[in-house]
Order: structure tokens, then sequence, then C-alpha cells
């Protein structure tokens, strides 16, 4: 079964509706042989912040050590989302064989006329991938209530309720009372406790967050009858919570100090406020924790900005502190790695930029507090809304604006604009205007927006992931040089096997592969086919994901299209910009060369090394144990005529690293690896190159810098949280490799579905994360990461397609010296030399801006040929301007 034949079966279970109960996602598991009962599963309930809370005990689970699914809803883009061990989402192939797995059972359900809903299906598909990943906890984010949701067919381990709010009062009651009590059924004391005799289970569309159940399939991993409810919730809420779990920890701001002891929360957090516009400080004190008491408080920064999210926090911590034995240093870590896109995520500071997918009235009154710590001149805001919500107490629960844009996501869920616009003129608000796509209406508030102003999208996640996609990656040019590469370049969009074959031999032109909105992807199709061109789009094609297009013809076709998308609605027009800026055509039409630089974004006539033309950098390990040449520079009088040297024979950046990265390497502690590059980058920083530092590790990092290094390669991608702010506050450009391990974990097993596309998708998102630093893309170098969780088939394979990382708009480097890959074409470790070199013309010629070597001469010559042979006339112009006399 195909990927998108797949998912469509799963999105045409979403007519179903919302069901209560697990009867029916315990019958699916039960089909599968019952994978759930092997699970140690902890169930986040609450009307806000489950999705945040979720995220932020997986990134601290992970944080201590283990393999963690992460189960959500909704998605942003692709339904794949809502399913994800270690971060990455479930993989398409996995898809395809759940769905092969249960399709005859879901046939035979439907015929009985009791077919299983998209929640209970993708539920079910969530846990089977989980055991089959053998994950040490998965964390579910439940998706109604609590006592009749889909997930509540585990029987957890640990669960909270973060919040209690009026919503989906047709399911759940009318009353906040009503809703507690059934959200408290997550507990562990509870969940499992009651009868399986209640309605067929949960379910609901993929637009709704539904499921339920109380009962479960029985015989998981079952929690002691003593293990507490965690809550936030107060007031009312908490007394109807506790009339249902008999044991409960508290989490709160515990300000009010005449409270009797009995109402202080058991874990006291404190939002210390914002620390930048990117992070703000929280303080949780876990020492009244009734069953796990920490003398230690934990000070942390963390991504998610508001006090409410340090609640948010404060429960993953009391949650984390039930589960696991975590250190205060993996509980800073894990909340700080913790990013969730769309939750207050801002964006940019000038415009202040911030994206939430705030969707209830308390979720708007929490959004605005957090937005009211901001300064800002005027409030230009944007929003989208579903029907099902209370729209009307959500316009009047966010912040007054200056002017809106009053938007239709798309879906059939979602308010007519105009109706929208009523409500806010009806607030005295006198700049309202409608325009129908949300990605059309955030361009218009971006361009009325002044650099001190602030432009917010709200109202919902589909309006957010709509937005979300001025930042996202969407074109990437693909070169298409023979059929096979077309044949290749169609099934990676999951076109149909008819399509892949009626489409392979027009694809042998300009090919450009874009993910788009359903309506964007018809017409933009229909206007290409007009102009001559074609467009192959994916079999699965859906208004709740992206659909995946590639698009084919001549530069002339394409120039036509773009002066056509210009004028165009559903947000076109920018998909137009991001054509012209992909394939080189001019605001005029003008394609001058018919195509972008080779190489990264437009630096000429900067200081980086790569400005000019691409860079060669040398490797400079001063460890004992380094892969390839440990021990050798591990003497600061030997490091540094090595680097001497490397620069004599045309070297222009200098890597210098204390840490060894090899499979089984030992960590080293900050203190002496901080010893071991200092005094080197101390006396070579007078050298004619750039000076970069190869750590993943912050302090190091700022200790190089301060010390004369001009570059920060973190082969970890991020994984301190600090570095990013390090690499911005020296101005220092920045190294973002993908990886899933450093050191390398040798047996790690890792599934891509398509190696390129999934490394740029992740890449994309730590750019993103850099950029709300403070870095500009220019200064932002990716590194595909060739050697870190990749088969040497892949590994190749990123090397053979290596433009298309500049669809990232950044800088590339490869890293492919001496590597292990050289075993596949028949090289042994020591005797890479040849493969190295013939490696590096490869990347010079697909693209590549900086390429990292041992072996520095011969790299060197490789560049030179390379560069000669694809512009030869451009060539001796550079070699006249730098003086060479041959």
């Amino acid at each position: 079964m195909e990927y998108h034949e797949a998912a469509d079966r799963l999105y045409d279970l979403g007519r179903f509706g919302i069901r209560p109960g697990t009867a029916s996602t315990a019958d699916v598991l039960a089909h599968l042989d019952d994978p759930h009962e092997s699970i140690d599963a902890i169930q986040l309930a609450g009307s806000n912040g489950k999705g945040s809370t979720a995220r932020m005990l997986e990134s601290v689970l992970r944080a201590a050590g283990h393999t963690v699914g992460l189960y959500t809803s909704p998605h942003l883009e692709d339904m794949r989302e809502r399913i994800r061990v270690d971060g990455r989402p479930i993989p398409k192939a996995a898809v395809s064989e759940f769905v092969a797995a249960c399709d005859e059972y879901l046939t035979e359900r439907g015929a009985d006329g009791a077919s299983p809903t998209f929640f209970e299906t993708t539920t079910a598909m969530a846990l089977w991938h989980f055991a089959r990943e053998d994950v040490d906890y998965a964390v579910m984010e439940v998706g109604i209530g609590g006592k009749e949701d889909a997930t509540s067919v585990v029987e957890p381990v640990a669960s909270a309720v973060t919040s209690v709010a009026l919503e989906h009062t047709t399911v759940l009651g009318d009353s906040v009372p009503e809703i507690a009590r059934d959200m408290a059924h997550v507990a562990p004391a509870v969940n499992g406790s009651a009868s399986a005799d209640g309605p067929s289970q949960i379910g609901g569309s993929p637009a709704d967050d539904a499921s339920a159940g109380n009962a479960t399939a029985g015989g998981g991993p079952t929690a002691d009858d003593t293990t507490p409810l965690v809550t936030a919730a107060d007031g009312e809420a908490l007394g109807a919570i506790r009339e249902v779990a008999p044991d409960v920890v508290t989490v709160g701001d515990g300000v009010d100090p005449s409270a009797e002891a009995g109402d202080r929360p058991d874990v006291h957090v404190t939002y210390e406020g914002r620390v930048s516009h990117a992070e703000a400080a929280v303080t949780i004190d876990l020492s009244a924790h009734p069953t796990r008491p920490h003398a230690d408080a934990v000070e942390s920064h963390m991504a998610a900005i508001g006090a409410h999210q340090a609640e948010n926090a404060g429960v993953a911590v009391a949650l984390a502190r039930q589960l696991v034995d975590v250190s205060v240093d993996e509980l800073r870590t894990g909340l700080r790695r913790a990013h969730w896109p769309g939750r207050f995520e801002v964006m940019d500071d000038a415009p202040l930029v911030v994206l939430d997918g705030a969707h209830n009235p308390a979720g708007c009154e929490r959004f605005a507090d957090t937005l009211s710590t901001f300064e800002y001149d005027d409030l230009h805001l944007v929003v989208g809304v579903m029907h099902d919500k209370d729209y009307g107490e959500m316009v009047a629960a966010l912040p007054t604006p200056d002017s809106v844009v009053a938007c239709r996501p798309t879906t059939d869920r979602s308010v007519d604009p105009a109706v929208l616009a009523r409500l806010f003129e009806r607030e005295g608000v006198e700049d309202v205007r409608t325009i129908s796509a949300v990605r059309d209406g955030f361009e218009h508030a971006l361009a009325q927006a002044e650099p001190g102003d602030a432009v917010v999208v709200a109202g919902s996640l589909y309006a957010i992931a709509e937005a979300r996609t001025h930042y996202t990656l969407t074109g990437v040019e693909t070169d298409v040089r023979d059929l096979s590469d077309a044949r290749r370049t169609l099934e990676r969009a999951n076109v149909t096997e008819k399509g892949v074959w009626r489409m392979r031999g027009k694809a042998v032109h300009r090919t450009v592969h874009l993910r788009l909105q359903e309506r964007q992807a018809a017409y933009l199709k229909q206007e290409l086919l007009s102009l001559g061109g074609e467009c192959a789009l994916s079999g699965l094609q859906r208004e709740e994901q992206l659909v995946e297009a590639v698009c084919m013809g001549t530069l002339s076709q394409f120039k036509r299209l773009v002066e056509k998308l210009d004028a165009q609605p559903y947000g076109l027009a920018a998909i137009g910009a991001e054509l012209r800026e992909t394939l080189g055509i001019g605001e005029s039409g003008d394609t001058g060369a018919g195509s972008p630089s080779p190489h990264g974004p437009d630096v000429t006539g900067t200081e980086y090394p790569w400005g000019e033309a691409p860079a060669v950098m040398g490797i400079l390990n001063v460890t004992p144990d380094s892969f390839h040449d440990g021990g050798e520079y591990d003497d600061v009088e030997a490091a540094v005529a090595r680097a001497a040297s490397m620069v004599d024979a045309g070297a222009t950046i200098i890597d210098v690293g204390g840490e060894s990265t090899r499979p089984g390497a030992e960590p080293v502690p900050v203190a002496d690896e901080i010893d071991r590059v200092v005094p080197v980058i101390e006396r070579i920083r007078d050298l004619d190159a750039a000076i970069s530092i190869d750590t993943r590790k912050a302090a190091v990092a700022e200790a190089a810098l301060d010390a004369g290094a001009d570059i920060v390669n973190d082969v970890s991608g991020l994984a301190d949280p600090e570095m990013r702010f390090v690499a911005a506050e020296h101005g220092a450009s920045l190294i973002v490799m993908h990886s899933l391990d450093a050191p390398v974990d040798p047996d790690r097993e890792v599934t891509y579905d398509d190696v390129v596309g999934d490394v740029l998708a992740e890449l994309a998102e730590t750019v993103l994360l850099a950029e709300r630093a403070g870095l500009d893309r220019e200064q932002i170098i990716v590194d595909p990461g060739l050697g870190f969780g990749k088969s040497k088939r892949e590994e190749f394979e990123l090397l053979d397609r290596t433009d298309e990382f500049r669809a990232l708009g950044c800088p590339i480097l490869i890293g492919h010296s001496q590597k292990s890959m050289y075993d596949w074409v028949g090289q042994d470790a020591g005797d890479r030399l040849e493969s190295t070199v013939a490696a590096t013309a490869l990347a010079i010629d697909r693209g590549a801006d900086i390429v990292r070597v041992h072996d520095v001469p011969e790299n060197v010559a490789a560049v030179e040929t390379a560069l000669a042979t694809l512009d030869s006339a451009g060539y001796e112009n550079r070699r006249r301007s730098r003086g060479d006399a041959k």
C-alpha cells in the first residue's frame, strides 16, 4: 500500500465524528495483538496547555536519556507530526504498514456500522508504533476530557490535568466542575478501574482533537494505586478533581502567603518573566512534593513564554520526578529544549511577530496576558477561528488591536471572515478588513507593520499552520538529469504509479518540488498547464495537510507563471515570490543566467571565507582519540604548526576540536575541553584564516570565541539550548549539523522516507531556532551530517543532492573527509584520500560552500579543478583578481 492511499484511508475515517468510549480503540489494538500492553504511558488532559506540557515532559525524559514516544493533536502540516519517537515523525512506510495491517479489519467494522473514527485509529497507530520502537515512555495528549477519551485505553503510569475551562460542553458537561471530574479520570488510580460498559469509543475527525475512553483493554503497565494525579487546576475545578482522584499533587504560583497550608500548591512555580524576546525564566520548587521532594529548586530558561507556561513546566517537572531519577541539570536542559511550534511562538522582534494557537476564550486570555509583557506600538491582528468555538468570547478576550485581518483557514469548519470582522467592529476596532487566505492576510499585516509594531496570528492552529509557511521550507529545486532522476523525484512526492509513468519524461527541464495548500496546488497546476508546463500532484490531496506538487517546465514558462501568480489570491503571490527566489527569476521576470547562485546566499564582498568562492576548512583535532588523526596534534606546538601548514596549502578556515564524536567516544568535561582548545586558538588567531570551534557545549564555544574564534561548529544541531544565543551574542557564524546522536551510536537504526527531504525539514526548524536567537541566514551554515545517523547509501545520496539544501537560504558545509562511508566503495580506514578528494569535487559541483577535510592540499586542488570546470571564464577572472601569474 502506498503512503497516499494509507493516509487517505485514515482521513476518510474523519467523517464518523466523535463518539465517547474506548471500546473501539481497544478492538483495533486487539486486532494488532494489544501492542499497548508493553508501554509505560503518561496521559495529559486539560483545556489548555496539555500539548505544551506533553512536549516539555517528553523533552525532559529525553534529556534524562530515555527513548520517548509523543502523541499530540492536531497537526500543523502533516498528519505524521502527531506521532513522534525522540522527536522524529512516524515514517510514511510505517503508516502504510499499519493501515495495510488494519485495512480488512476496518472494512469489516465499517460493514457492521461500527467503523473506528480517525482519532481512535491514529491513537491505535501511535501505540502500535511506540511498541515497535520499544520506547521507554509514551507521552499521550488526551483529545477531549479524559474519562471517555480514546487515549484512556492505556493504564497510565502517571497522569496530569493541566487546566480546566468551559469547552466541548455538549460532550463533557456545561460547568467547570463537571468537566474537571471527567478529566480527573486519567488519574492512575482511576483509569482502568471503571467498567467497559460505556458507549463504543470516542473518535473524531482529524479536525477534532477528539477521542474518548475510560475502560482499558487491560493488561498494560499498571501504576501503583497511590500514584498521584498532577494538576495545575485550582478553585472549584481542583475541588471537583479531588472528588474523583484520591491523591493529587498540585502545581501553582503559591504567591498567597495568607493561604492555609493545605491550600498551598505542592509544587511552587515562580514565573520570573522574559529574559529575551525568545525565552523566559522560571523557578520550580519541589521541596514540598508529597512523594518525590527535591531540595534544589529548578531555575531554568525556557522557550515557552508566559506565566501559564511556567505552570505547565511545573506539571512536567512534577511528572518527570514521579517517573525517573532526573537531575536538576537534566530538568533545565529538557525545559529549555522544549520548542512547540504555534504556541506563543515568537518569529521575529522587529516587528514583533507572534504565532499563537489560542482557540478558546481562556486560551485567548492567557495569550493577551503574555503579549502584554512585550512593548510595541500598533498591534496588527490576523485571525481565523473554527465555527465550533465560542468565537464571540474569544474576540472579547483578545487584546484590542489597531488593525484586524479576518481570514478563513482552509477547512470547512472555519468561521466566515465577515462574521469575525463584524465582531471586531463591535469591539470598536476601526481598521478591519477581510482577506480570505491566511497567508495573504499575514503578508498584508507584515507589509503594514512598522519595526516597532506587533503582528499576531491567533484563533486556531489551522491559521497558524498557514501563516507559518512564510518561514518554513516550501520550494526545493531538484536537479533532474535523466528519466531515472525524474522517476525518483515524482515518487518522493507520493505521485501515483500511473502519474509517475506519464510525467517522468516531462520533468527533465526545470523541476521544483513544492508543498502547498490543496486549493493552491489545484490553481498552480491549472495555470502551469495553461502555459505548456506540467504539474504532478501527490495522490494525497486533503485540506487537512499540505499537498506535494512537482512543477516542471522551461524557465520561460516559470517566468510567465510567477507573473500570473502576482495578482492571485489564496497566498499564491507569496508562492510566486518563492519561485522567483528558488529559480533566480528577477522581479521584472528577467531570468538572467536562468539560475540562482549555485553556492548559498549572496555574500559577495563580505569577509566570510566562502563569500567569493567555496572554502576549504582544515580539520585540527587536538584530541587523543579522534577517528583519523587522534593524538597527532594534541600538543600545542604541533597543533600550531599543523594549522600554519594548512593555511599555507589554501585552507581559509581552521576547525579546532577538543572532543571526538567517533562511535564510542567518551565525553570530555567542559574544563578539559577548554584547556585543550583555547591555548591553540590563542596561538593561531593571527593566521590568515577564520577559526572555527568544533564543540557541542555552549560554555566551550563561548571560551573559544573569547579567545579569538569566528565560527561555532555544532555537530549536535543545537542540543545545548544556550549555543544559539552564544553565537548570536558574539556575532559569530554558526554551523548546525543534522545529527541524531553525537558521539555516533553505531547501533541505532534510523528510518527515513526520503533522507534528503527529512534532513531538510529537520534542519529548517533548527535554522528557525538560530534565527530567532538573532542570527541571519548568511551566518547560519547547514551541514547534512554525513556519518551521523545515516546508512552509507543515504550518505552518498545526500552528497549527490547537496544542491537541494540551497532551499534553506544558508551556506552549505559538507563534512565527508576520511569517513566510513567510503567502505561502500572499497576504501578501508587510512586509505580513503582518493575517495575524499573525488567527493570534494562532487560536493563543489553540487553547490557546497565549504568542504571540511583533513588533507588540505589535495582537496584544495579538487576545489580549484571543480570551479574551473563549472565556470572557466569566472575562474579566469578570479585568478586575475588574486594576482595569479599563470
